[in-house]
């Protein structure tokens, strides 16, 4: 079956949205599920068939009519919030996944693309990191362990055909800036065309793998068109790694500011290192190709343009 219907769930938010932008651009057709408690309706592309749903209402079945193939996006995903809330962490991430894998398998979708992420390896001390070693420690990070359980679940007994991704530092133009807790890139370069100082949680020194939120939608598509992915679970990051301190001197180099930052306390439950190993990818013919060079200069005409001019 040759898939052209597609549904994104979360497809309000930052990779959702981008998502949606190029699997139309690619001829597909595109309904999005969004509760909007974080995603901006306003980035959903006009030509998605939008519906403003929960992904724990049961109801959402009756949208996956017609639908050939699932990116399941949606998740409660900022560490600190997740936190402090490990109820509706637990309910959002679980639930609302296991909701979402039933719907597939009663409207029979022949391929679901579940997000996971870099945080299942916390508590690793492998660098880079393979898909195997996995050791979760907060709260969100265990939540999408057991999304990841669920899915493996489905696979097996249903045999609906899942792929897990395993997103490293997603960053690009529509990170997540509205959270409690800003993603770095995006609070820095805010703050800094603003001409504030921006605030460093700990001494700077935590790496991190950071990928280009297109190099992620080129796996993306991958997934659609590639059998081999079906039943896999793989790392997507660059590969290369670089301290929140380093991101932020090229930022401000890039900005010409020469403002310093506010160091606070450290954050808790977030991974002192972050590394891919993105062989695994590598096998399919994926690979990054965006610099942070070029990503970080992306993100700062478009924070420029649509996020600091309006406010």
């Amino acid at each position: 079956m040759k898939i052209r219907n597609i549904l994104i769930t979360g497809a309000a938010g930052f990779v959702g949205s981008h998502l949606a932008e190029r699997l139309l651009g690619e001829g597909y057709r595109v309904t999005g599920i969004d509760n909007l408690a974080t995603g901006v309706q306003k980035q959903v592309p006009k030509s998605v068939r939008f519906f403003k749903r929960d992904i724990r209402d049961p109801s959402i079945v009756s949208l996956f009519g017609n639908i050939q193939a699932v990116f399941h996006l949606a998740a409660k995903n900022c560490i600190s919030d997740c936190q402090n809330d490990p109820v509706e962490t637990t309910d959002i991430n679980v639930r609302g996944t296991a909701n979402v894998l039933e719907a597939c398998r009663k409207a029979n979708v022949s391929r679901v693309i579940v997000a996971e992420s870099s945080a299942l390896y916390e508590g690793c001390t492998q660098y880079p990191t393979s898909e195997e070693e996995v050791c979760p420690q907060s709260f969100y990070a265990q939540s999408k362990l057991a999304a990841h359980a669920l899915a493996t679940a489905y696979q097996r007994y249903y045999r609906l055909p899942c792929t897990s991704l395993r997103y490293f530092n997603v960053y690009g133009p529509r990170q997540d800036y509205r959270r409690t807790i800003p993603p770095a890139m995006s609070a820095f370069i805010i703050q800094l065309l603003k001409r504030q100082r921006p605030v460093i949680y700990g001494t700077g020194q935590k790496k991190r793998d950071f990928i280009y939120v297109d190099d992620i939608n080129d796996f993306h598509l991958l997934c659609l068109k590639d059998r081999r992915s079906i039943g896999q679970t793989y790392n997507l990051g660059s590969g290369k790694k670089y301290s929140i301190l380093q991101v932020y001197r090229m930022i401000d180099q890039m900005l010409q500011t020469g403002i310093k930052p506010i160091f606070k306390r450290d954050l808790p439950g977030e991974a002192q290192v972050t590394l891919a190993d993105i062989g695994k990818a590598r096998k399919l013919g994926w690979k990054p190709k965006t610099t942070l060079e070029d990503g970080l200069q992306n993100s700062i005409e478009y924070i420029r343009r649509v996020v600091v001019s309006h406010q």
